[in-house]
């Protein structure tokens, strides 16, 4: 992508409502050792933001925010927020919710490490982590999304049956999560390696209306034939 074209869709998202776009010094405290400190949002997106009482869900490392995009239109009564620190790849969503002009979805530009600034204690219902990079080398194990280090931070703010969802093609980070769900007993409320081969088994009609969501990199791995698998747990009984 040119930097031309980057910058007019920095510029367009600077104008919409529904992105929001926090600079790190308002979050990061550099004068205590870079502590990080609570956004004014935290604990009032629903107030602030959407302005109902309803459940929030999250995408995290969203990309173009094809899952924030379908799920809002699917569920018009619950919130919906992506979350992911490019902006060309959160312009794409931004465009689609502004001419569908959709008020239940917005996204965040801020790098996942900084989360627990964003969300207050059981403020978010449910969260899709959606095509991530797998961070396959062994010393970033802690930058996976599913490692420990994100699973606390996760559990600050996931209200307490809240659900994780997960969907990828890496074999690898699939496997990963499903041991640190055994290894941790954390409830696991349904897995498949071969999704659409087992669509009649999901448990729940809305999954099976959410697999229909196929995201730009979704599309690009199956184009290669490779499985795509998921999983859903949650932190608590």
């Amino acid at each position: 992508m040119s930097g031309k074209k980057k910058l007019k869709q920095f510029a367009e998202n600077a104008t919409f409502k529904h992105v929001i776009e926090p600079s790190t010094g308002s979050i990061v405290n550099k004068n205590e050792g870079f502590r990080l400190v609570d956004h004014e949002l935290k604990g009032r997106w629903n107030e602030l933001v959407f302005q109902n009482n309803n459940p929030i869900t999250l995408e995290l490392a969203c990309g173009k925010g094809e899952y924030t995009v379908g799920m809002a239109r699917h569920f018009p009564h619950r919130n919906f927020i992506g979350i992911d620190i490019k902006g060309a790849r959160i312009w794409s969503g931004a465009k689609i919710i502004e001419e569908e002009k959709l008020s239940n979805a917005v996204f965040l530009r801020t790098r996942i490490d900084f989360i627990t600034s964003f969300f207050a204690n059981d403020e978010v219902s449910e969260i899709w982590i959606t095509f991530p990079d797998p961070q396959p080398q062994k010393n970033r194990a802690k930058k996976r999304l599913t490692s420990p280090v994100f699973i606390a931070r996760y559990k600050e703010f996931l209200i307490k049956e809240g659900r994780i969802n997960l969907k990828t093609d890496n074999e690898f980070f699939f496997n990963y999560t499903l041991e640190e769900i055994e290894k941790n007993s954390y409830p696991l409320h349904y897995f498949s390696h071969r999704v659409y081969e087992d669509m009649a088994s999901l448990p729940k009609d809305d999954l099976k209306t959410l697999m229909e969501i196929k995201t730009h990199y979704e599309l690009l791995f199956a184009a290669k034939g490779h499985p795509i698998q998921f999983l859903q747990f949650s932190l608590t009984e």
